[in-house]
């Protein structure tokens, strides 16, 4: 892997408005630990999709809670949409979507119709128009059949898709979520990428997620970030150039994409094996050309 390059990435989103930067936070918790979000900085330009990966305890959620405010840090920089969140979250907080990784911490209302309802009623939107944007973007996640269920009767699934219902009824340019394929069966994961996917082409949304599924971080992001443990930010980069580098990922205590652990062994067979692909259909076409002699 190149290892991150600060020069390189500025170029690459030069024309690009900068949503997130933190640079060196530290946070110390009430029982004594501390986590130093330093190393890189972390930035994330508008309509990327960004990945955070790290172990337990590298600073994962921590990050993400001081993109939102509910952490502030006395040493450091945070700025989202060119402010500091802890200090003036109302000026950004309807450009900001969030899903938390406790998803039963935001379902709140008696039905899921009114759990969506709950953020336009909130800013006081006309209840017509507040009918159609629950009716979209429930249709947007395919859950229209849960309207008038009760939230906390839903699976662990359903759960987190209405989660995510609410933090897309506002419409944001910014969707933060931690862990958000926990709980959801491979049908529910493949059409969560897929709309993340679609959101972030057709509307420019960014999204910055934490996860601990590696093998969903080819599909999803554009980029990713790696931290270690205590939250130094180790390295960055496409999540090809960051699969690339297995000692680094092992070390952190990062597995892999199966894909990318079975490429790695096969060069080590093979010299003259194809370098890693990291999804299915490149994998098929890499080892097709290999076995022709291409």
């Amino acid at each position: 892997m190149t290892r991150y390059d600060p020069d390189r990435h500025a170029e690459a989103h030069r024309d690009l408005e900068t949503v997130v930067h933190v640079s060196c936070v530290r946070h110390s918790y009430e029982d004594g630990t501390t986590v130093h979000l330093c190393g890189l900085d972390f930035l994330v330009h508008r309509g990327q999709r960004v990945a955070v990966l790290g172990p337990n305890g590298s600073g994962k959620t921590t990050l993400l809670y001081h993109l939102l405010g509910l952490l502030r840090s006395r040493e450091g920089e945070v700025r989202v949409f060119g402010v500091d969140p802890a200090e003036a979250w109302p000026k950004i907080r309807q450009r900001v979507g969030v899903v938390l990784q406790n998803v039963d911490e935001q379902l709140l209302a008696p039905t899921v119709a009114d759990d969506v309802a709950f953020s336009p009623r909130q800013y006081g939107m006309p209840e017509d128009e507040v009918a159609r944007r629950v009716t979209a973007t429930l249709g947007l996640l395919g859950i229209e059949h849960l309207a008038d269920r009760v939230p906390h009767n839903l699976s662990g699934g359903e759960k987190r898709k209405v989660a995510l219902a609410g933090a897309l009824v506002m419409e944001p340019e910014l969707l933060v979520l931690d862990e958000p394929f926990e709980g959801l069966d491979p049908a529910s994961r493949a059409g969560l990428i897929e709309l993340l996917e679609r959101l972030s082409e057709e509307r420019g949304v960014t999204v910055v997620m934490s996860t601990h599924d590696i093998d969903s971080v080819p599909e999803f992001a554009d980029y990713a970030y790696v931290l270690a443990p205590g939250g130094t930010i180790v390295f960055s980069g496409t999540p090809a150039e960051v699969f690339a580098e297995a000692e680094l990922l092992a070390h952190g205590n990062i597995k892999p994409p199966i894909l990318a652990e079975l490429f790695a062994a096969l060069g080590r067979a093979e010299p003259d094996a194809p370098a890693a692909a990291l999804s299915i259909d490149h994998a098929v076409e890499a080892l097709v050309r290999w076995k022709r002699g291409g």
